[in-house]
């Protein structure tokens, strides 16, 4: 037998939890090992009962654990294990690590200088603005943005690194072959390919609701921090700020809209500590990055100069700030259909972006 075979063995015995398992392998190298072991031995083992003890002894390896390894071959699923050099130092270190990860894509060095990006699912256009401009600026100077690929602030970030070239992971409370949601399909193979989606549950897991708070430790345990932008009182990306705190990160949250209730999560962050991040640079000044990265050459566009004056006129009056195409006919004095074609080749050229209702704003 393979020595998978036995890493995916002792997760299914009863009572040898993320705790234990870290505790065991530590003690005997090796999950073989471990089911070798004399019952004096294991008894040896901090927090390792006197039931797990008889679990351990009396488990028998039957369909399940190769019905598992037949799957992981069959979904093309890399297996990273706490004595893989390629598990995750920071992942390591936290008090009930993972004992392996089911892994699609690649976890690479630069992926020690990560940083998390959580939020509300049902995020307002302030959120998804204020997440996609941090998240492409942290990716173009070298950070993975980890999230956990939810609807709303999460899909935001991983798209946000993606169009800066950058790197992201996405944490699955699911197995890593379900896609939850099911429209982010494409957004998964992209991540795929530049970066990576994990899950420590077994292939074809579903999304239960026990599920994410469990996924939030390893999203911070990944990183050097955490942000959360728009957040309820009872939002799960709290939770994930508690962990990262007990873990010993920074949490950080982006200031909203006081009369909204999707604020006052992360307005208490903020009462109770949290750094407050209106740009990417007052994470970047914070965080204390493992190694030196240098900033990806993402192409940036500046007030661009070969446009034509009328062109030109259009860009300078739009800003971060939404601006309605009726304000923007008033400002010019231009005629509304000849405005109309300029915001849409400014828009093709990628320098600004419609909103819905007809608004606009610049590119950052």
């Amino acid at each position: 037998m393979n020595e998978l075979y036995y890493w995916i063995a002792l997760r299914f015995v009863f009572g040898v939890g993320n705790v234990n398992y870290k505790n065991l392998i530590n003690h005997f190298r090796s999950p073989e090992n471990v089911f070798h072991a004399d019952p004096r031995e294991l008894e040896q083992v901090e927090g390792v009962t006197a039931k797990a003890i008889e679990s351990i002894k009396a488990f028998k390896p039957g369909s399940d654990v190769q019905r598992e390894l037949d799957l992981i071959e069959k979904n093309s699923v890399t297996v990273i294990t706490l004595k893989d050099p390629a598990y995750p130092e920071s992942l390591k270190n936290i008090y009930d690590p993972p004992p392996f990860l089911y892994v699609k894509g690649e976890i690479t060095k630069q992926d020690d200088n990560a940083f998390a990006i959580v939020g509300s699912r049902n995020a307002s256009e302030y959120g998804t603005l204020a997440t996609d401009r941090i998240s492409r600026e942290l990716a173009a100077h070298g950070l993975t943005i980890v999230s956990g690929m939810a609807r709303g602030i999460d899909s935001c970030a991983h798209t946000g690194a993606l169009a800066a070239k950058g790197r992201t992971i996405a944490v699955l409370g699911s197995g890593i072959d379900v896609i939850y949601p099911s429209e982010n399909r494409k957004l998964y193979e992209s991540i795929v390919v530049h970066g990576a989606v994990i899950s420590e549950f077994p292939i074809g897991t579903e999304p239960l609701a026990y599920n994410f708070p469990a996924r939030n430790r390893i999203i911070s345990g990944l990183s050097l921090g955490v942000l959360v932008v728009e957040a309820s009182l009872n939002s799960g990306s709290l939770i994930t700020a508690r962990l990262a705190l007990e873990q010993g990160r920074d949490v950080f949250a982006v200031p909203g809209n006081v009369l909204a209730y999707k604020s006052k999560g992360t307005h208490k962050l903020l009462k109770d500590g949290a750094k407050l991040v209106e740009s990417a640079q007052d994470i970047l000044e914070e965080i204390r990055l493992k190694a030196p990265v240098e900033e990806q050459q993402e192409e940036r566009r500046e007030a661009p100069v070969a446009l034509d004056q009328e062109s030109l006129l259009v860009y300078r009056i739009l800003s971060e700030e939404a601006l309605h195409i009726d304000e923007v006919i008033l400002k010019t004095g231009l005629s509304s259909s000849h405005v109309s074609s300029l915001l849409l080749d400014l828009e093709l050229n990628g320098l600004i972006k419609q909103l819905p209702g007809k608004r606009f704003i610049r590119q950052s």
